[in-house]
């Protein structure tokens, strides 16, 4: 059975390192934009951002000012036991978000939409948000920490099976110059793209592709994985860099996830994460121990089951993206 003390110690961590360490990947990449940006003001922008998540880490303090609105991923190994309960797993998520805004500090954001009530601890109603997914043959929970912007930097539209592929490319373009032109977005970013599914699913599915693949994943479908190399191109193409500057570098990867949708239409939205790319992982196992990671590891084979039953022999390359 896994402690509940266990899983709040590791949510308060967690939490302190999605707002301090910026993810080995999302950096990798950002350097990757750094040598090749031309525009000025954009690399001058680039650089500040890498010498500011070196303080950050040095200093233990919050790599931006505006630390976003905390949520949690969940995930679920089907012979998991907690002590308590679900209940009280979601009691020890909130205590640790409630927590770590004092103490790491992070911006309390969180207010009621009418009567703007602050708690001063980024909860309330619905907040934070807790998503859950589970997984076949596992006795361990994941939790996996993201703090993402919660004004800006999303939009959606319900397309047609008729716009095709160049309709979802207008959107896609459209949305990134908007978001540089508005200032709606941090660049360059990871941007998420739904595609498919009701429009609430749509719109899980494009947050969570900017918030938890990494820098460099593929979608094992090779025609989405193809897709997804041609928008980061694409995306790249428009003359817009680091914080809507003029440049070369908008996007550092771009992942998308699909969901099967309804006959008459094709929904889309597209998420970019921030140029903070706030995310923090850990494995929890039945000992209490927890082993922490970058890598969410959120989709996975039987995450993304097209049967009605889940074929428990999958190949060994496919296991996850």
């Amino acid at each position: 059975m896994i402690p509940i003390d266990s899983l709040e110690k590791t949510a308060q961590e967690l939490t302190a390192k999605a707002a301090i360490e910026i993810p080995d990947d999302y950096l990798t990449g950002l350097r990757a934009a750094a040598d090749t940006e031309k525009g000025d003001l954009s690399a001058f922008v680039i650089q500040a951002m890498l010498e500011n998540y070196e303080a950050a880490k040095e200093d233990r303090r919050a790599m931006c000012a505006d630390t976003g609105v905390p949520r949690w991923y969940v995930k679920i190994g089907n012979d998991a036991r907690i002590e308590g309960g679900p209940v009280a797993l979601e009691a020890a998520l909130r205590r640790a978000t409630a927590d770590a805004t004092n103490g790491v500090p992070l911006r309390p954001n969180r207010v009621h939409p009418l009567w703007r009530t602050d708690h001063n601890n980024n909860c309330g109603i619905n907040a934070p948000e807790i998503e859950y997914s589970f997984h076949p043959d596992a006795d361990w929970i994941e939790l996996t920490t993201v703090h993402k912007g919660g004004l800006f930097g999303t939009d959606y539209r319900m397309l047609f099976p008729g716009d095709g592929i160049d309709g979802i490319k207008k959107f896609y373009l459209d949305t990134l110059v908007a978001f540089g032109k508005r200032g709606l977005a941090c660049q360059p970013a990871i941007v998420g793209i739904g595609l498919g599914g009701s429009k609430d699913t749509c719109m899980v599915l494009g947050k969570q592709a900017a918030c938890l693949r990494v820098v460099g994943s593929r979608n094992p479908d090779p025609k989405i994985a193809a897709l997804e190399d041609e928008f980061k191109e694409l995306g790249n193409s428009i003359g817009m860099g680091a914080m809507g500057f003029m440049g070369t570098n908008m996007v550092v990867d771009c992942n998308i996830e699909v969901g099967y949708c309804h006959t008459g239409g094709m929904p889309m939205s597209v998420h970019m994460f921030c140029l903070s790319s706030r995310r923090a992982c850990a494995r929890v196992l039945d000992s209490g121990k927890a082993e922490y990671r970058t890598d969410p590891q959120w989709f996975t084979d039987y995450s993304r089951r097209e049967g009605v039953e889940w074929l428990t022999e999958q190949p060994a390359s496919r296991q996850s993206v």
